[in-house]
């Protein structure tokens, strides 16, 4: 049951990185595609943290923490460099 459950859910959020993805494209504001790139690193460290119990890997764990971090550092200098023009003062 728990095989079933994984492979539904790596579905489903392959199917949400590609909208999302398909969102960064062709969104029409800046801040469309800021969103759209905030909200591919958290389907992206979900993608991650279901492999990781699928393949039963602490690695993947880690490698989750490491793209969630690297995700809102770029989310912040993202929204920082359009509000501003400028991400360091």
């Amino acid at each position: 049951m728990i095989e079933a459950a994984l492979s539904f859910a790596l579905g489903a959020l392959a199917l949400a990185l590609a909208l999302t993805g398909w969102r960064l494209l062709r969104g029409p504001e800046q801040t469309d595609r800021v969103l759209a790139l905030d909200t591919l690193y958290v389907n992206t460290v979900g993608l991650v943290i279901l492999l990781g119990l699928r393949l039963d890997s602490d690695l993947l764990f880690e490698a989750a923490l490491v793209i969630a971090m690297l995700g809102f550092i770029a989310t912040v200098a993202l929204a920082r460099f359009i509000a501003r023009g400028d991400v360091v003062e």
